[in-house]
């Protein structure tokens, strides 16, 4: 298996940037598809960025195209999302998540994912 720690949340404000990191440990990192999911306060968790085992793929949620960006870098057992251009709708709490490679062809739903970091938190004023 896989443990994941997110970091890199914090308070910006509109217009402002962020980059929230994954870093793994465990079981091989480049054995995994990752994902970014995000829970606004009384809100469903939501897929927002994914990227495939060998970052040679990246898909992304039709709210955040164009303003973030998923990657990864396997040697260094990290993934990255880099949010630019922030909204106060981008307020919430961001996890990142591990699927299996092979499993599943460009996950967007939790159930595809097995091992979640424990989140970081995002607020963005207006």
């Amino acid at each position: 298996q896989v443990q994941l720690l997110d970091s890199g949340g914090g308070l910006v404000q509109a217009g402002e940037s962020l980059r929230l990191s994954c870093e793994a440990s465990g079981r091989a990192f480049s054995d995994y598809t990752i994902g970014w999911f995000r829970q606004a306060p009384g809100k469903d968790r939501d897929f927002v960025a994914g990227i495939t085992w060998d970052g040679s793929t990246t898909y992304y949620a039709d709210s955040v195209k164009g303003r973030f960006t998923i990657s990864r870098d396997n040697a260094k057992n990290t993934a990255f999302l880099q949010m630019n251009s922030l909204k106060p709708t981008d307020t919430a709490f961001y996890s990142c998540a591990a699927s299996p490679r092979g499993t599943y062809n460009y996950p967007v739903e939790e159930a595809a994912y097995d091992y979640w970091g424990q989140g970081t938190q995002v607020i963005v004023s207006s």
